[in-house]
Formats: C-alpha cells, sequence, structure tokens
C-alpha cells in the first residue's frame, strides 16, 4: 500500500513538470509587428521564450527599448522578418536591457541616433543588458549631420555580450565606432565578446575622435574588462592613429585581420593584455601601422606583420616611453612586455623607447623580444631607439639584415627565402625552428565576417569610373550633364565657351574634362564656380577658367568646399587647366575649403595660373588649435603661378594632439614668380605651413617671391626642402614652436640668388 501511495505521488509530481514545462512553451509568444505603436503596446511585456519580428519594410524615427528577463535556453528574441529587409531610418537606435536577449538582421542607414549610440547595452544609466546579443546587424554611414557631434555606433555595457557577425562602415562624424564602458562597476570584470564582424572603410576624421574600437577610458584604465576581441576584419579603417585603442587590463585582441589600416593596435592604457594571431596586411600603402606597446605585463606573440609603413605612433611594431610616475591618463612606462614568436616582413619601421622627450622619459624595463623573425626585402633595418633599451632582452631572434648596434645580439643574421603559403602569408622555406609566427595560422576572409547578404563595396568610387558623355558648348548642357551624372562620370566639353550664369553644386564624383585641351573656356558670373557638397569630388582637366566676369566684390573664389559643416570626406584635383584673371577685385582665391570640410586629397598637376589677387590654395580654416586640419594630402607639381598678390599654399594645423598623420605636402617641379607680395598676404609668405606633418618641397623655383614659412608643431614632423632655387626671394625659414632646439628640417642642396 505504502509503495503504491509513493508511485501515485511520483507520477503526479513527475505529471506536473511535464505539465509546467509544456506550458511554459506554450505561454512563449511570437508577435509579427508592423507599427510602432504596436510595439510600445507589447514591449513591455515580453517574457522568457518570445520573440518579436518587426516587418520588412522603411521604419523611420524608431526608438526600440528591448527590455526584459529572458533565460539561457529560452532568450526574448527581436528580428528582422527577413534579415537586412527591415531598415531603420531616420533618427533610430536600439536598446537593451534585462538578461538574455537578441536582436538580429536589422539595417540602420539614411539617419542618425538621437541619442549617445545607435546601439547601446542598456537602456538607461542603471539598466544594463546581461547575457544578450546583437548578431547580423548593418549600420551604414548612419552619421550625424554634424560632423564634430560625438557619438558611438555601438556601446557595450553591462557583462557578459556578445556583439557578432556585424557590418559596421563608413563611421564620419566624431566618436569611437565600437566601445566597451567600464563606468559602472555593472561594467566592469565584463566578458564581452565581439567576434566577427567586418569594420569597413572609416574615412580619414582629421582631428582626434576617430578610433575603430576601444575598450575603456583613461579614467577606468586600471580596471580589468576581460573582453575578448578576435576573428573581426578591419578593412581601411583609417579615422586616426589608433584603430583599437585599449585602455583597460586583462582582454585578448586575437585572430583579427587588418586590412590597409592607416594606424595600430594600440595598447594606450591597462595591464595584462593578450594580443596574439592577429594579421596586419599594409601593402605599402601609406601610414600602415602595426602594435604599439605601453604599459604593464602584455604578451605579443605569433602576429604577423608585413608591408606597413607607418612610423612615430602608428609604426608597424613601437614600444613607447612612459611618464615617470604617470597620472592615469598619461603613458605608463612598458613593464614585462614579452614580444615573441611574430613575424615582421617589409616593416620600414619599429621604433623602441618611442616618443622619449622631457616628459616621457622612463624607459621600458624587465621586458623581452625573443625567437621573432625581422625581414626585409630592401635590405634596411627597421628599427630605431630614441633612449636606452637596455631594458627589453633580445634573444634567439632571426634577420635578413643587420641589425641596430644596440640590439643586435639579440638577432641571427641570416639569409633566408620566403614562400607564400595557401594562407596569404609569407614563411621561410626552409622553415626556421621556433622563430616567427605559425605558418599554418589561420586568416579570416571579408566573406566570413559580417552578413552574407550586405556587400562590401569599394571605399571610394574612383574618378572616370563611370560612363563619359559629350557635352555641347553651352552652359545650359553642361549644367544639365553635371545634373543628370551619375557617381564616377565624365564629362567631355566640345571646344566653345561655357559662361555659367550660377552656383554649381557638386554632390558625386565627377569628372569634367576638355576634348581638346584648353579648347573649352569656363566663365562664371557668381562669387564662385564650383561648390563641392557632401558626397562630392571634382577632377578638372585641360580646361580654361576665367575670373573676368565674377562679381566686382572681394572674397570670390573658383573652387570651394561647402562653407560650414560637411560630412563627407571629398577630394579636389586639377590638372593640364589655365587659371586666369583672378583679379576683378581683392582677395579672389582659387580654392578655399569650409570650415569643418576635410579633403583626402587636393592636387595640382600641370596647370598654370595668373593674375591673381587671393591665395590658391587655402586650406586654414580650422584655427582654434585642437587639432582639427582640413586636408590629408596635398600634391603640387610641374605647375606655374605668375603673380599672385597671396600665397600659392596655405595650410594650418594646430594644437597638440598627436593622434593623427596630415596634413601631407609634395610639391615638385613648380615655378612660382611674383608669389605672395601682396599687402593683404598676412603671413608675408608664398608658403605658410603651420603644423604639416610631412612636407616634401624639391625641385621648384622662386623668382621675386615671398619666403616659404614653416612653423613645426607636434608630432614627428618631417620636412624636407632641397634642390630649389630662390631667385631675388628669401631663404626658407623652420621654426619649433613647441620642441627645444634647432629645427629638425632637413635643408639641402638649395640655391639662394639674387637678380
Amino acid at each position: 500500500m505504502q509503495k503504491h501511495r509513493f508511485l501515485s505521488i511520483y507520477s503526479g509530481l513527475l505529471l506536473g513538470l511535464l505539465f509546467s514545462s509544456a506550458s511554459s512553451t506554450l505561454l512563449a509568444k511570437e508577435y509579427l509587428i508592423d507599427d510602432k505603436q504596436d510595439y510600445k503596446k507589447i514591449a513591455a511585456s515580453l517574457k522568457a521564450g518570445d520573440t518579436v519580428i518587426l516587418k520588412n519594410g522603411v521604419w523611420q524615427d524608431f526608438e526600440i527599448d528591448l527590455k526584459g528577463e529572458g533565460s539561457e535556453d529560452k532568450p526574448i528574441t527581436l528580428r528582422a522578418q527577413t534579415p537586412g529587409k527591415v531598415i531603420l531610418s531616420g533618427q533610430s537606435n536600439l536598446q537593451l536591457s534585462g538578461q538574455y536577449l537578441v536582436a538580429s538582421g536589422l539595417v540602420f542607414k539614411d539617419g542618425f541616433t538621437p541619442s549617445r549610440s545607435v546601439v547601446e547595452f542598456r537602456t538607461g544609466r542603471d539598466a544594463y543588458a546581461y547575457h544578450s546579443r546583437v548578431t547580423e546587424v548593418v549600420i551604414d554611414n548612419f552619421n550625424n549631420p554634424d560632423k564634430e557631434e560625438s557619438d558611438f555606433w555601438v556601446s557595450m555595457y553591462g557583462q557578459h555580450n556578445r556583439f557578432d557577425h556585424s557590418h559596421l562602415v563608413g563611421k564620419r562624424n566624431k566618436g569611437v565606432t565600437v566601445a566597451v564602458r567600464l563606468n559602472s562597476e555593472n561594467s566592469q570584470q565584463n566578458y564581452h565578446s565581439i567576434d566577427h564582424n567586418y569594420f569597413g572603410y572609416r574615412p580619414i576624421f582629421g582631428s582626434n575622435g576617430g578610433e575603430t574600437l576601444r575598450v575603456g577610458t583613461s579614467h577606468y584604465s586600471l580596471t580589468d574588462s576581460h573582453t575578448t576581441i578576435e576573428n573581426n576584419y578591419f578593412d581601411r579603417t583609417n579615422g586616426e592613429v589608433e584603430v583599437i585603442s585599449v585602455k583597460s587590463g586583462k582582454n585578448i585582441l586575437r585572430g583579427n585581420v587588418f586590412f590597409e589600416a592607416r594606424g595600430a593596435l594600440t595598447m594606450r592604457h591597462g595591464n595584462d593584455n593578450l594580443v596574439e594571431n592577429n594579421v596586419f596586411f599594409g601593402n605599402g600603402k601609406p601610414h600602415t601601422g602595426g602594435i604599439r606597446v605601453i604599459n604593464k605585463n602584455h604578451i605579443i606573440q605569433n602576429n604577423y606583420l608585413e608591408g606597413l609603413t607607418g612610423y612615430f605612433f602608428g609604426s608597424g611594431f613601437t614600444v613607447l616611453n612612459g611618464v615617470p610616475n604617470s597620472p592615469i591618463n598619461r603613458y605608463h612606462q612598458v613593464d614585462n612586455a614579452h614580444i615573441k614568436r611574430n613575424t615582421f616582413i617589409d616593416v620600414e619601421h619599429m621604433q623602441l623607447a618611442a616618443g622619449s622627450d622631457a616628459e616621457r622619459s622612463a624607459v621600458p624595463i624587465n621586458s623581452s623580444f625573443t625567437s621573432n623573425i625581422v625581414y626585409n626585402s630592401d635590405g634596411k633595418q627597421p628599427f630605431t631607439a630614441f633612449d636606452d633599451v637596455s631594458g627589453i632582452k633580445f634573444e634567439d631572434n632571426v634577420s635578413n639584415t643587420d641589425i641596430l648596434t644596440d640590439i643586435a645580439k639579440g638577432f641571427n643574421k641570416q639569409s633566408i627565402s620566403m614562400k607564400r603559403q595557401a594562407n596569404g602569408l609569407l614563411s621561410p622555406s626552409p622553415a626556421i625552428k621556433n622563430d616567427g609566427s605559425d605558418a599554418t595560422l589561420k586568416v579570416i576572409t571579408k566573406d566570413d565576417v559580417g552578413v552574407s547578404w550586405y556587400p562590401k563595396k569599394a571605399p571610394v568610387v574612383a574618378f572616370g569610373s563611370g560612363k563619359e558623355t559629350k557635352v555641347k558648348a553651352n552652359a545650359s548642357a553642361l549644367i544639365d550633364a553635371i545634373a543628370a551624372a551619375n557617381d564616377g562620370d565624365t564629362l567631355l566639353l566640345n571646344a566653345g565657351s561655357y559662361d555659367i550664369p550660377k552656383l554649381v553644386y557638386i554632390n558625386k564624383t565627377l569628372s569634367i574634362k576638355a576634348i581638346e585641351k584648353h579648347k573649352a573656356i569656363v566663365n562664371f558670373d557668381r562669387s564662385a564656380l564650383f561648390e563641392i557638397h557632401d558626397g562630392g569630388s571634382l577632377h578638372l582637366d585641360g580646361l580654361v577658367i576665367n575670373g573676368g566676369n565674377s562679381p566686382d566684390s572681394s572674397g570670390n573664389s573658383v573652387i570651394r568646399a561647402k562653407k560650414w559643416g560637411m560630412l563627407h570626406n571629398y577630394r579636389f584635383v586639377m590638372s593640364n587647366s589655365v587659371v586666369e584673371n583672378l583679379d576683378i577685385n581683392h582677395s579672389f582665391h582659387f580654392f578655399s575649403t569650409g570650415k569643418g570640410a576635410f579633403a583626402d586629397e587636393i592636387t595640382l598637376i600641370d596647370n598654370t595660373f595668373s593674375d591673381v589677387t587671393g591665395d590658391i590654395i587655402r586650406v586654414n580654416s580650422e584655427i582654434e588649435d585642437l587639432g582639427i586640419y582640413n586636408v590629408e594630402y596635398i600634391t603640387l607639381e610641374g605647375n606655374s603661378f605668375t603673380n599672385v598678390a597671396g600665397g600659392l599654399l596655405k595650410a594650418y594645423r594646430g594644437g597638440t594632439d598627436e593622434s593623427t598623420f596630415g596634413p601631407q605636402l609634395v610639391m615638385v617641379n613648380n615655378s612660382l614668380e611674383n608669389v605672395g607680395r601682396g599687402k593683404r598676404n598676412k603671413e608675408d609668405a608664398s608658403l605658410y605651413l603651420h603644423g604639416v606633418q610631412v612636407t616634401n618641397i624639391r625641385d621648384n623655383n622662386f623668382i621675386d617671391s615671398a619666403l616659404l614659412k614653416v612653423e613645426h608643431t607636434v608630432g614627428e614632423p618631417k620636412t624636407v626642402i632641397s634642390n630649389n632655387t630662390f631667385t631675388n626671394t628669401a631663404a626658407p625659414t623652420v621654426v619649433e614652436l613647441r620642441a627645444k632646439g634647432p629645427h629638425t628640417a632637413t635643408l639641402e642642396n638649395n640655391t639662394i640668388e639674387a637678380l
């Protein structure tokens, strides 16, 4: 009797458990939502196992709060009806808080976040997400129209969250693309995972604030984060000198690929980080960087770095000097860093004790550089030591070149033959035992990351990549052709006169070329001929541009960037053209930048300029000394400048920030006659270069012109002025505005002549 009673009770309990489980499953709901208001009605009642499906379409101004308490086996899910078919536009965002939440399949484009982040793992100051996941999300050029207005695209708070298999491209306004936030105890020691994401093109930002990924901030940098960043692809993420900025401890950065990315993976603050199995392909592109080491107890192992050209803080490999007793926001001494079994191939600059100065005087200590391969096909050794490096033990390394004397004992010089492996990496053949990175290192590709349903496009539309259209010789035909053109198109102008009655806005990549050189003559009636707006880039070739019909007022320009607030970088190139009669009134400039505008390049090749009352190129609108500037690359080659009252070039980059690379000037084989001597030229210079980081001026003729004036500020400016002739022109001047001692420019083989 007792036995039967026990069985009855057991059977009842079992049935109860089964019924409870079935009821729980039955209680989970699926909602198909096609309206913001409908979502708000159900958002507060979501339970474990519930699924919210957003109907395909464009959702305008949709701020999604996903909250609830899911469980590991029954998460609360929000997803697109079809991945990639739910477009969140206007002022939209996604915020999550609670436990075990999953969001997927969404696309953010054609708008910007109304809050601090596009995707945020919290819904309020103290409402965080835990054990939650955002996956297969696209954020495409979802930028605040004010470039200097800062926001993040992804902010990770809470603990044990994952951001993965997502596609982020075109971050243009200020702020980190993905930020791990540690400013609360609930977000520290978080064990987040950031993996298998495609970080697409991030254009040069032109000031600090363009990092792609940051873990922590200086204020919390002695806190451990335990974030894992692995198997992500960084494709030309060029925002600033720090592609990844690690500002916390005990993080793992593993298996990532950096493709032609300007800047470096930087351990800026924090200790005990592991950097392993990462691959850097610079392909010889300018300023491509590798790894920068600061602080304590880091391990850098089994990484592969090839074709990197960066230097200073963005070099292929950098060990920095620290500040003695450094405050938390400066540079802590490198201590107990172990760099082992890495491969460095054609890495132009490997800098030790970098940044050494009166403040950064704490040299690296208790560290080692062992079992690495350093190979340079040009036979040049890459190391530079800026201070005492005896605190780094060099041992069992292999190189094919002579090495810096201070560290040469730690290298075995030998002939090395390299062979490209199936994974795309070069390795010694035959192999060198126990040295260098693993020859079978897994290298992820673009197809391994992000989403399969959203294209990974080329970052920049090339000039001349579209169709060609011939244009009749009249103004309306040209204006209509510009309006009808698509990105990359070329307009071919027939011989004749084009009298343009209005300002022409350029908002696409466009080339305008004369079919017969100097036979298409362009006159204009407004204060400018062309104004470049967001999305616009312009190439002019073979034209004659005449300013004689311009308004009789001061301050005209032929070309100008939008006067205020451009978001997109632009390019301006002019070749084989004639510019004349910019003298209807004073201060008639050829090219003027707008404030907040930024050019990837301004290039003038084989042009002739005469009778100009203003400046040729004005890229000097950012005068607040905040580290902001207006152009990255300026190229002047084979041009003739005659009777220019203002300067040929006025470029300005002020402030103390060291996180950017430009401006950079190449000026070769130009002729200047009577340039810069106008009474309104306040700088009294034919060229005025303030804070330009790279300057190469060679093989030019200066005749009866104002002097060439260079002012060095921060960074490690590289100025070379060589093989120029200065006739009845003062010798160039170079001054150091911040560094003590003589200037660092190279002035050689220049000729100073009197008439």
